[in-house]
């Protein structure tokens, strides 16, 4: 099969296709992680995007499932310089070909992914379409006019499609914690199972009466998809909660936490994508290296009139990757603390955090 890749710019390429034939839309973004195309290829926070691996080799370690932060594929389609079709590792079930093909994704490989990557660099993200089949059935299309043609993914409401459908309960012996799913990844849920706290998992869309008919000490935003001012309920949430309970965020979880208490937000040029930003404690005087995925960020200047403080910087672009409030007794960071994939220094920082603070509340409350 032959792939080709057309952009809004008019760049069309033509590749090797693998995965399933057919036509993919989307955004396309690129990641710089060097290993852990299961976690990133199953990450809801991807629905709605193209994602181009900008480490040359990928499917080499096949797919085991073990490492899936979904049930299913989020990304429309995948690119890559180089596919390995014949993986030796012990634990694999199928290849990465044969998992895109029972998902129904498309993948392209064999192109230049170094001149798209700086392109995507110098132009921003841009709107792609992904055609893969015989030479016959693709040689002729459009990609260029098919990537033109769809809607811009800021204009599109994606958390419907990437939270669970109806409230469940993960039994813990410590704090509640309410949970609201905007995509939430499997290991943000085992990071926090394994300190033990009592969750109950909302879909996005859930009222606060049903948010506190579950009697939590805190409130938990979770990653996700998109634009952050979609998630209307999650915000209303989080300015009915604020101050009466402490409130929690990971990366679209810290959007919202800081567009509900009167930040700012805005699309970044290329996002972040990968394993390795640097993140400056502002506090601490160090330097994380944090594993990230998001196109939106909060603007600095708007947190200023705010109960909120910046407490983390990212060291490349200067953009905004946490924030906190004492009196409001909120934290919340842009970058994922649980990685998959991606370094793990930040996770008992984190999440040793929201332990802290929930066992503080759920004192006072005279529950725990």
């Amino acid at each position: 099969m032959i792939g080709v890749l057309g952009l809004e710019d008019g760049t069309r390429v033509e590749g090797t296709g693998f995965g399933a034939s057919g036509v993919a839309l989307g955004e396309l973004v690129f990641t710089t992680v060097m290993s852990g195309y299961e976690e990133a290829l199953t990450d809801p926070s991807y629905h709605g995007q193209m994602l181009m691996f900008t480490y040359p080799l990928q499917g080499n370690y096949g797919i085991s499932g073990d490492d899936f932060q979904s049930e299913r594929m989020w990304p429309q389609a995948m690119v890559s310089r180089g596919y390995w079709d014949r993986p030796t590792h012990y634990q694999h079930k199928k290849t990465l070909s044969q998992f895109l093909k029972d998902e129904g994704r498309p993948g392209l490989c064999g192109v230049d992914t170094r001149m798209l990557t700086l392109k995507v660099r110098e132009q921003g993200v841009m709107r792609a379409a992904i055609a893969v089949g015989e030479r016959s059935e693709v040689e002729e299309l459009d990609v260029v006019a098919m990537a033109r043609s769809q809607p811009d993914i800021s204009s599109r409401d994606l958390l419907g499609d990437v939270s669970c459908r109806a409230a469940y309960r993960i039994e813990g012996r410590g704090p509640r914690l309410a949970v609201i799913d905007l995509g939430i990844k499997k290991n943000i849920l085992r990071s926090l199972a394994c300190r033990d706290f009592d969750m109950t998992v909302f879909p996005s869309h859930s009222s606060i009466s049903e948010i506190e008919a579950a009697r939590p000490d805190a409130l938990f935003l979770s990653n996700g998809p998109g634009d952050p001012e979609r998630a209307e309920k999650a915000i209303e949430a989080v300015k009915h909660f604020a101050g009466a309970m402490p409130i929690f965020g990971i990366c679209l979880g810290h959007q919202v936490i800081s567009l509900a208490l009167g930040a700012r937000t805005f699309k970044l040029k290329f996002g972040h994508h990968g394993g390795n930003q640097p993140v400056k404690d502002l506090e601490k005087k160090i330097v994380y290296i944090t594993s990230q995925n998001h196109n939106f960020a909060v603007r600095p200047e708007s947190v200023q009139d705010t109960d909120l403080v910046v407490t983390q910087l990212n060291a490349n672009d200067g953009t905004v990757e946490a924030v906190k409030s004492d009196k409001l007794q909120v934290l919340a960071v842009q970058y994922h603390p649980e990685a998959n994939p991606g370094p793990l220094c930040t996770e008992d920082p984190f999440f040793g955090s929201v332990q802290r603070m929930m066992k503080s509340a759920a004192r006072k409350a005279g529950r725990r």
